[in-house]
């Protein structure tokens, strides 16, 4: 699935703030093709939502809300697959890349977290992952993240934009052996999702992690690696 496209094809749709009935088959047909799984369906509405909030700002805002309603029919009809939710057991499921089946799940889990979100990766640069950060903390989740001090200076690093957004960040402040004198880095890559569901694995949260490198996300409620996770992240937390 390539969300690039769907964005393209609802942009076009929006320009003239009506869902025709040609468009309606279109998508259709783009999503009996594309859409295979429930993470899918979640990276398709969250496209969607984000195609509109980009046109809010236009005096049209109420022709907006209506388009977006027929696209949602299409898109999530009323008797939808439904999606884990959270705090439930779930299955436990590994992602690899190249490819977008770890940023996919990523997302997913942002979607359906509900009440926090705790963050420990090396660095953030993919805005399809930023997106899905902000949504949640629009949706009042609790949003914590701990990155690296130097990665957090990087072109196209978002941290700066989930400070202004008022979302808590914390880096390492980590200094040099006194045996070798080199600089340690935070390089972690895992996230909490209200206590009870972890993503960990090789995956960077860039593009290029999604487009060029072999990565890994493990997704596991297994309660015994939770809680490892929750309290490695609450001691980084407490020491930052």
């Amino acid at each position: 699935m390539n969300p690039d496209d769907l964005d393209r094809f609802l942009t076009q749709s929006l320009a003239d703030r009506k869902l025709s009935g040609g468009e309606k088959s279109a998508l259709a047909d783009w999503l009996a093709k594309n859409v295979t799984t429930d993470q899918h369906r979640g990276l398709a509405r969250h496209v969607a939502f984000e195609v509109a909030r980009k046109a809010i700002a236009d005096p049209a805002s109420a022709e907006v809300v209506e388009w977006l309603e027929d696209v949602m029919k299409v898109l999530a009809p009323l008797t939808p697959p439904v999606a884990d939710a959270p705090g439930s057991p779930g299955n436990d499921e590994v992602f690899f890349a190249p490819g977008e089946r770890c940023l996919q799940q990523i997302v997913h889990r942002f979607s359906q977290c509900r009440h926090s979100a705790d963050v420990c990766v090396f660095t953030i640069t993919d805005d399809r992952i930023a997106r899905a950060i902000l949504d949640a903390q629009r949706r009042k989740v609790v949003v914590r993240i701990i990155t690296d001090n130097e990665k957090q200076h990087d072109a196209g690093s978002d941290i700066q934009k989930f400070r202004e957004a008022g979302i808590l960040v914390k880096t390492d402040d980590m200094h040099g052996s006194s045996e070798t004198g080199q600089n340690g880095h935070m390089h972690h890559k895992f996230a909490i999702f209200d206590g009870v569901r972890l993503l960990n694995g090789s995956y960077n949260w860039t593009r290029g992690a999604a487009d060029l490198n072999f990565e890994n996300v493990v997704d596991t409620a297994d309660a015994g690696l939770v809680a490892a996770f929750v309290a490695e992240f609450e001691r980084l937390w407490n020491q930052f």
